[in-house]
């Protein structure tokens, strides 16, 4: 795709995720009230989308249970503040080996595989307007950890998110993802134009050079939307990235911790700080509605 700055930009706020941060600050939200109350924040701080995992609000271990999707789902569209949600399907998708010289059995610590369906039950349940498919299977940090996302589980899932009017959000760790991605709109399982996420420096993706950004951006085929980040102090320089090649941010506790070095940030204070990014250099930051509008989405109501 042509490469042009945004100057309509939409931020996300990726409030909580499901990594082992839940003890490095005590602003990561933990409960279905912590992470509702955040991403509100979050929305009155610019956000018009917010990105949400659940963890176990008494370890802040990552979960896939349903009751605490179903809370946070209906305290976010209770709140007062209008704002996208955009729930994970990446839970489900975990595979940790065994030491390297017997990998089998598989560790039962760090495992958690579960099929298509199991995996899409609370988006069945809580119907956001965008849910996140991992677009891939890789190496991911640690040692003997891969995140696992066959084709035909994508395309299981994908194929229930068209069904049930649920937006898909690419999440593209690397440029062979981008390719698959392609190939499930070609097949009809996800309908174009798709919306990307470019997932920046997450080992062992895609590094987060900037030669390598432009080449995921270039891969994209015109009409898509997407919007990109990187972790840590990578963060904010990336959202400024993101505009200027013609995308949207994505800024949050999920990938990045602090506000500056040594303080601890708020996902409203990020928030904050993309939307001073974005307007310094002269795009506009849009709300909800312009969102949906730009996406074809449509507001799902509370239930009850």
């Amino acid at each position: 795709m042509s490469l042009a700055m945004n100057r309509e930009v939409f931020i996300t706020c990726a409030v909580t995720g499901s990594g082992g941060t839940q003890d490095k600050s005590p602003h990561v939200p933990r409960s279905p009230q912590q992470i509702a109350e955040s991403a509100i924040d979050a929305a009155k701080a610019g956000a018009a989308v917010v990105h949400c995992h659940v963890r176990d609000p008494e370890t802040g271990a990552p979960s896939r249970k349903l009751e605490l999707y179903r809370e946070l789902t209906d305290r976010i569209r209770h709140a007062e503040v209008d704002v996208v949600l955009n729930l994970t399907t990446g839970m489900g998708g975990d595979l940790t080996h065994g030491p390297v010289e017997s990998p089998l059995p598989l560790s039962e610590k760090g495992t958690d595989l579960a099929g298509a369906s199991e995996r899409m039950a609370h988006i069945r349940e809580c119907l956001p307007e965008i849910c996140t498919i991992d677009c891939g299977t890789m190496n991911f940090a640690e040692a003997d950890y891969v995140m696992m996302n066959t084709p035909g589980t994508l395309r299981a899932m994908g194929g229930m998110m068209t069904e049930l009017g649920v937006k898909p959000e690419i999440e593209a760790f690397d440029t062979g993802h981008l390719w698959l991605a392609k190939q499930l709109v070609a097949e009809g399982v996800i309908t174009g134009p798709a919306l990307v996420q470019l997932c920046m420096g997450v080992p062992w993706g895609a590094p987060n050079d900037l030669h390598t950004f432009l080449a995921m951006v270039n891969a994209i085929p015109e009409g898509w939307s997407f919007s990109a980040f990187s972790l840590g102090r990578d963060q904010m320089p990336y959202a400024a990235a993101s505009v200027l090649a013609g995308g949207h941010v994505r800024v949050g506790l999920e990938d990045n911790l602090y506000l500056e070095r040594g303080v601890l940030a708020t996902n409203a204070q990020l928030v904050e700080k993309a939307v001073t990014v974005v307007e310094n250099m002269g795009a506009k930051v849009v709300g909800p509605d312009a969102v949906r509008t730009m996406l074809g989405l449509t507001k799902r109501a509370p239930k009850g």
